[in-house]
């Protein structure tokens, strides 16, 4: 009975400390609702001024052509329009200033755009310049698909060591044949040690932390989520734009950060 007993409770120990050490959703957006995103969860950056990279959309604030929430999506959509200068209108929504996250495990569901010219990102940026400018305070791109060269989608990090101004920018690629046809989950597992990048659960690019200073790895600090389809641009628009394709979106089902990888 003695060793019955004991056997009982060190189940329920074991089974405590499991519960105890799995993931925590910290944030979501399910996109439930429709019409525009939940304004206490996302803002806008708004402009034409090409963003560092020569782009020629024009970011759009809460306007249900270029971001919206339909049948349970979010829809990011780019569209061809004479009547803004560089003749197009998309948009780039973002968590800075309501949600940021230093460590953890995110994941978001999505469809890509197609075709030449597109440029669609899911990537992180820091709440706040500790370092100076771009790239000391560090970017992370969780996803990136450049529209002339379809199915290569890729996984970066940029800081003031490595970042692709100088041609030392560490990320890694896998193709996804349907990415514009089936959604994917794209992801990433942030640790003070690493950054996994994963594709559908599937690692294809880890960054780790050498351990010396801010120049290298200056992922200690918070940093907020970027949602955006850019038109053009360095990268996007290197073997031009097509005139045919217009509209494009994004689709993302849902966006979902944990404390830790679920499932570890």
């Amino acid at each position: 009975m003695k060793t019955v007993l004991t056997l009982f409770l060190l189940t329920i120990y074991l089974n405590l400390s499991s519960n105890a050490q799995e993931a925590r959703l910290v944030w979501s957006d399910e996109f439930s609702d429709e019409g525009l995103p939940d304004p206490e969860k996302w803002t806008y950056d708004v402009g034409d001024h090409g963003w560092g990279n020569e782009e020629l959309e024009y970011y759009s604030q809460s306007d249900l052509k270029n971001a919206r929430i339909e049948n349970g999506k979010l829809i990011i959509e780019a569209h061809a329009d004479s009547s803004h200068p560089k003749g197009y209108t998309s948009a780039r929504i973002l968590t800075r200033g309501k949600a940021a996250w230093q460590y953890g495990y995110l994941e978001i569901k999505a469809k890509l755009p197609r075709g030449r010219g597109t440029w669609p990102a899911i990537w992180m940026l820091p709440e706040e310049n500790l370092h100076g400018g771009w790239p000391k305070n560090g970017e992370i791109d969780i996803m990136e698909h450049v529209g002339y060269d379809p199915g290569k989608v890729h996984g970066t990090v940029h800081t003031e060591a490595f970042n692709h101004s100088i041609g030392t920018q560490k990320g890694g690629f896998q193709q996804v044949s349907d990415y514009n046809t089936e959604f994917h989950i794209y992801a990433i597992n942030w640790t003070n040690e690493k950054i996994d990048f994963l594709i559908d659960g599937n690692i294809y690019f880890t960054f780790e932390n050498i351990g010396h200073d801010y120049k290298e790895w200056p992922f200690d600090q918070p940093f907020h989520l970027i949602l955006n389809i850019a038109v053009g641009g360095g990268w996007g628009g290197l073997q031009g734009v097509a005139t045919d394709i217009w509209p494009q979106r994004m689709e993302i089902d849902y966006v979902r950060v944990y404390d830790k990888k679920p499932h570890e």
